[in-house]
C-alpha cells in the first residue's frame, strides 16, 4: 500500500511539473486549448448535419449516439491527456540515449516512461466527453439503471486499459525500429475505429471486418460496450469479454514492454 502512495504522490508531483511548465507559456496553452475545443465544436456541427437528414444512424438515434461520443471523447481526452505525448517521446529517448537515465530510477520503468508528463492542454476534451454523454442520458430522459452504470464504471477504465495496452505495444516496437512511425499511423487508424459503432459493420465485407477489430484486435470494444451499456441494452457476454480481453492486453503490453526493454541497447554500449 505504501507502494502504491509513492506512485501516487510521484504521479501527482509529475502533473504539478507539467502544469507548472504549460503555465510558463499561458498564450500558447490558451491556444491549445482553442484549438481542441473548436476542433470538438466542428465534429458536433458535422454529426448534427448528418441528424438534421436522418434520425437513425447505425440504430443509434441522435441522443444515443451524443453519449457514444461523449464516451470516445472522454477516452480519447484522457489518453492525450495522460499517454500521448509521453510515448511520442519514447523513440526520441532511444535515439538521444536519454532511456539510460530512466532505466537507473529506483521506480517502475514502465511507470516512469508512460507517466512522466502530463498534457493538460487536452483536458477539456475529457470535461467536454462527459458534458456530451451527461447531455445525451439528458435528451434519453436519464434511462439509467442500477446494474448498467455498474457495468459502465468497469468496462469505461477497461476501454481506457485496452487503448494504454495497445498504445505501449506500438511504442514498444520503437526498440527495434527506432523510428516507428509507421506504426504510430496503425494507432491512428485504431482511434479511429473507436470512433464508429460496431454496427455500421454490415455486409459481406463489412461483417468479417467488424468481427477482427471486436475479438481478434477489439479496438471496437473500446467505445461501444461501455456506451452500449448504457443507452442501449446490457451484453453481458461482451461486457465479460471486454473485461477478460483488458486483462490480457495489460498482461501482454507489460511482457511486450519488457521484452523490448531486454533488447535495448544502452548509449554506452
Amino acid at each position: 500500500m505504501s507502494s502504491l502512495f509513492r506512485y501516487l504522490r510521484l504521479f501527482a508531483a509529475f502533473g504539478r511539473f507539467s502544469l507548472l511548465s504549460e503555465m510558463a507559456f499561458r498564450g500558447n496553452y490558451l491556444l491549445k486549448v482553442t484549438v481542441e475545443v473548436l476542433w470538438i465544436a466542428l465534429l458536433l456541427v458535422f454529426y448534427r448535419a448528418i441528424f438534421a437528414k436522418t434520425s437513425v444512424v447505425a440504430d443509434w438515434s441522435e441522443a444515443e449516439y451524443l453519449f457514444f461520443l461523449g464516451c470516445y471523447y472522454s477516452l480519447e481526452g484522457l489518453m492525450e491527456t495522460l499517454f500521448m505525448s509521453n510515448f511520442s517521446d519514447f523513440s526520441d529517448l532511444i535515439r538521444r540515449g536519454d532511456l539510460d537515465l530512466i532505466l537507473l530510477q529506483p521506480i517502475d520503468e514502465q511507470f516512469l516512461v508512460s507517466c512522466r508528463s502530463i498534457e493538460w492542454s487536452t483536458v477539456p476534451n475529457v470535461l467536454m466527453g462527459g458534458g456530451l454523454m451527461v447531455y445525451g442520458l439528458a435528451r434519453l430522459g436519464w434511462p439509467v439503471a442500477a446494474v448498467p452504470a455498474a457495468v459502465f464504471a468497469v468496462t469505461f477504465p477497461c476501454g481506457l486499459a485496452m487503448a494504454y495496452s495497445f498504445l505501449l505495444m506500438l511504442s514498444s516496437a520503437a526498440v527495434w525500429m527506432v523510428r516507428n512511425q509507421s506504426l504510430y499511423e496503425l494507432w491512428w487508424l485504431f482511434t479511429s475505429l473507436m470512433r464508429y459503432p460496431k454496427e455500421i459493420f454490415r455486409g459481406s465485407l463489412g461483417a468479417p471486418i467488424g468481427k477482427v477489430f471486436t475479438f481478434l484486435i477489439p479496438v471496437l470494444l473500446v467505445s461501444n460496450v461501455p456506451a452500449h451499456t448504457m443507452v442501449k441494452a446490457l451484453d453481458p457476454g461482451l461486457a465479460a469479454y471486454m473485461v477478460a480481453a483488458t486483462v490480457v492486453l495489460v498482461a501482454l503490453s507489460r511482457w511486450v514492454f519488457r521484452r523490448a526493454l531486454r533488447s535495448y541497447r544502452s548509449a554506452s554500449s
